[in-house]
């Protein structure tokens, strides 16, 4: 029997086709929808500067960051930065902050040596922030915590990151001429604020994207303080005032709460220093944002430059299997294969 040329063609073409892998006409499936990646968070740095009992505004700029949403994930102190520092590092709310600044009474941190020359000992002062963070080594603390103190020998900035966090406050605020140095590992230090008033350069090593500095320091304007502390402290302000600003340069925003009016020892101006420090930080916000924000586009289109290209699929030109699939109703282009 003789099968007509148009049937023998069909049934060639049926096997090519299937030789070939042919399949069934297929409906694409629907597109997936895009979904938007989130963007990059910043790893936010608090560099908290030295100033005495101006140091109650770090309070306060820490509530008002907190209560705009804006929590650090590393602090570091110098002197009066480093004690809020370590409470606010070792997990401390802001409310908790503000109550141990409202409780806290003097006498509970000066015990004064008759044996070198009536300066301030600093022992209290370490026992009082271990007896708060209950005893608490500063490697456990919730956040990354640098304290930045001077050694005395060599004048080397040094920052404290592990081991007794009531020591290394010590250390940290340990005002020349105020302060017996503070004995660690054999070694004699006294202020961070000698070397860095405002330890930006520490917060950034701490690992801190953004860096918020919070300067608290007494600028030198032409009046003559006329008691030890006063003098002592306008000394220290003159001789930091120019090193300063060279790392307030480096930081990425500068909080400048006023509390200039607010002397060395003037503790009973704590609720004046955190209101301060709030309205500052409320009046910097805007800069603050404008900064993360331009910190995430930077860094996703980083990320989107790093990524591979999607894959590119192979063009298929029409041939003779393809017009023989479509002339049976079968799919003879490129089969896909996800």
């Amino acid at each position: 029997m003789t099968l007509p040329l148009r049937t023998i063609s069909l049934a060639t073409a049926a096997c090519l086709l299937a030789a070939c892998g042919g399949a069934p006409v297929k409906t694409p499936p629907p597109a997936k929808p895009v979904v938007q990646a989130p963007l990059p968070t910043p790893r936010i740095g608090l560099a908290l500067g030295g100033g005495a009992a101006k140091g109650f505004a770090h309070i306060g700029v820490i509530k008002m960051l907190e209560a705009s949403g804006i929590q650090a994930d590393v602090v570091a102190g110098t002197s009066a930065g480093s004690v809020v520092g370590a409470l606010y590092a070792s997990g401390m709310t802001p409310y908790q902050l503000q109550q141990q600044a409202f409780a806290l009474d003097e006498t509970k941190i000066r015990d004064v040596s008759l044996f070198s020359g009536g300066l301030v000992k600093g022992q209290k002062l370490q026992d009082y922030v271990n007896t708060l963070l209950k005893q608490q080594p500063m490697q456990s603390f919730k956040r990354p915590f640098g304290a930045v103190a001077t050694e005395l020998s060599t004048g080397k900035r040094t920052v404290f990151v592990r081991g007794n966090a009531g020591q290394a406050v010590r250390a940290s605020s340990s005002i020349p001429g105020v302060f017996e140095p503070a004995l660690v590992g054999g070694l004699r230090y006294v202020d961070g604020g000698v070397v860095s008033p405002v330890p930006v350069d520490a917060a950034r090593e701490l690992g801190a994207d953004i860096v918020i500095a919070i300067d608290i320091s007494s600028k030198a304007a032409g009046n003559t303080p006329d008691s030890m502390l006063g003098i002592v402290n306008q000394s220290i302000t003159i001789m930091g005032q120019k090193l300063g600003e060279q790392e307030l340069a480096r930081a990425d925003i500068v909080i400048r709460p006023r509390v200039g009016q607010i002397g060395a020892a003037d503790f009973e101006q704590k609720n004046v220093a955190i209101l301060e420090g709030e309205r500052a930080t409320q009046a910097a916000m805007p800069q603050i944002r404008s900064k993360i924000a331009a910190w995430q586009r930077a860094r996703a289109a980083a990320i989107a430059k790093r990524a591979p290209p999607p894959p590119v699929k192979p063009a298929c030109d029409p041939s003779l299997l393809d017009r023989l699939g479509r002339w049976i109703g079968r799919d003879g282009s490129c089969i896909a294969t996800d």
